[in-house]
């Protein structure tokens, strides 16, 4: 642990190119997603993680959790993917507090068609520009750093 409370010049200019590109890619991503697909990024998010849940269900503080977002948030944004028909709401088995958010088959189908768009944004924005050496690093730096945060 280093004394010095201030940042390196070094690790100033790595942390505002960090800041800089997460700003970057997060605008990109939101753009394309409101052009190809009519939605933000964290409805896209929702409909995907409910895709890869078992039963295509998930209890709502459990799908908070995983996609970073509030419960009131969550809440918000299920209600708006509610009246599309891509989400539906029951309550759980057992629980009557719990709720679960299940992803219908129009979200589904919603899902598998905008999927394709938001793959090519990621890829050619974030994955084209390094070779394959600094892919393996960029996610053995990723994966280091939030093992340190969960250690925390």
């Amino acid at each position: 642990m280093n004394d010095d409370p201030w940042l390196s010049d070094e690790q100033q200019l790595a942390w505002r190119t960090f800041l800089e590109m997460t700003a970057a890619l997060n605008a990109r991503i939101e753009r394309d997603l409101q052009q190809a697909a009519g939605m933000p990024h964290a409805y896209y998010l929702i409909l995907a993680m409910l895709s890869e849940a078992p039963g295509w269900s998930m209890r709502m503080n459990q799908l908070a959790d995983i996609v970073q977002a509030s419960q009131s948030r969550l809440s918000h944004a299920v209600a708006r993917l509610e009246d599309y028909g891509w989400v539906r709401r029951e309550q759980a088995a057992g629980d009557k507090r719990g709720q679960l958010a299940i992803l219908t088959d129009a979200g589904h189908t919603r899902l598998v068609e905008v999927a394709p768009s938001h793959a090519e944004t990621v890829r050619s924005t974030m994955f084209d520009p390094l070779s394959d050496a600094q892919l393996v690093e960029f996610r053995e730096i990723c994966a280091t750093v939030l093992t340190q945060m969960k250690d925390d």
